[in-house]
């Protein structure tokens, strides 16, 4: 996060199942460990889970790190993903990266059943539970406005607990997942790393800014904010030109911005906006909400696409990856059909 920083590191992300495991996802978790790369990260959405794949998949790497990318807060405990933090920290060596998130009210009340409300304070509450396990210190106790350890409406046999496990780090890195400017600065207090989406290097300052309100409050405890993290995960597509390449990650926009959330609260859509493609996210959403799929992917400016991707040939790749070396980003996470990621990263190292 200083101007001394390390040149930018890159991971790869698996991304979301769709019907199945994605083809070539195990190949290129193995290649990303021999390949060098930072680190490689899970998704979960409502279907596969972020934990599985990962520890699947990782059992036969050596160096790369381990992250969720993110873990949604609403499908476990705050205890119960510590403990499978814990366990997979254990199992590779110190090589895990904890990445949470609040996902959104659709998917937080309609497939988990849990209250969505206050998403912030929520975040705040569980990341203090997980690292109370994480430290070991004494029994974990929270008498929180969502998360009360033991129970305070329960049967009053409940007790407060301590792991039986050791943890191998009490200072497992935690990644909080962000878009707005409050959650953001949320991360920068209380977290290790900020894992952002739809990021563009244009605004690097302004999430400087939301960052060091962050920092202001950070406590003396935390990690240094010269250490903290910002892992962005990033669409690529390779092709022989911009266009060509643009065309093939289109879907993947008009998917996030046209289709996800409510007709309310689309975090997604809001961030694009936030980067000036009102008008464009407007068209999209509306084909969309037509069902008119295509029509939604082709209304998707390549200005929009290159403003939180990369797309072209290998040359071209590396121009638009100028940007995102001097922003914020510390690890670019590779967003690319899996049995591409060798070519993907040959064309990004000098």
């Amino acid at each position: 996060m200083d101007d001394d920083a390390t040149p930018l590191r890159l991971g790869f992300s698996t991304g979301y199942w769709s019907a199945g495991p994605p083809a070539g996802a195990a190949e290129a978790v193995a290649a990303a460990d021999e390949l060098g790369l930072d680190s490689v990260w899970t998704a979960e959405a409502y279907g596969s889970d972020a934990f599985t794949p990962l520890a699947w998949w990782g059992a036969g790497t050596r160096t790369v790190r381990l992250g969720t990318g993110i873990a949604q807060m609403a499908a476990r405990t705050p205890t119960a993903t510590a403990m499978a933090a814990m366990t997979l920290d254990h199992l590779s060596g110190g090589r895990f990266v904890l990445g949470l998130g609040a996902s959104g009210p659709q998917v937080v009340e309609g497939w988990y059943g849990q209250p969505y409300p206050r998403p912030l304070e929520r975040t705040r509450e569980y990341v203090d539970i997980v690292r109370q396990v994480l430290r070991r210190e004494e029994p974990v106790r929270i008498d929180g406005a969502h998360y009360q350890l033991p129970l305070r409406s329960g049967t009053g046999q409940g007790k407060a607990l301590r792991s039986t496990v050791h943890p191998l780090r009490t200072d497992l890195p935690i990644h909080l997942a962000a878009q707005g400017p409050r959650n953001t600065a949320l991360a920068a207090e209380i977290a290790d790393g900020w894992l952002p989406f739809l990021f563009s290097p244009r605004l690097s300052a302004a999430y400087a800014e939301h960052l060091a309100d962050g920092f202001a409050r950070r406590a003396p405890e935390r990690s240094p904010s010269s250490e903290f993290e910002v892992c962005a995960a990033v669409p690529v597509a390779l092709g022989r030109d911009v266009e060509q390449a643009a065309d093939a990650l289109r879907p993947h926009f008009a998917l996030y911005i046209g289709g996800m959330g409510s007709g309310s609260a689309n975090y997604h859509r809001e961030a694009v906006e936030r980067l000036g493609h009102e008008a464009a996210c407007a068209e999209i959403a509306r084909r969309w909400a037509d069902g008119d799929r295509p029509g939604a992917a082709a209304a998707v400016p390549t200005e929009l696409v290159l403003d939180v991707a990369l797309a072209g040939n290998p040359a071209q790749l590396r121009e638009q990856l100028a940007p995102w070396t001097a922003s914020v980003v510390t690890t670019l996470i590779i967003q690319t059909d899996p049995r591409a990621l060798p070519q993907v990263v040959a064309a990004l190292r000098p």
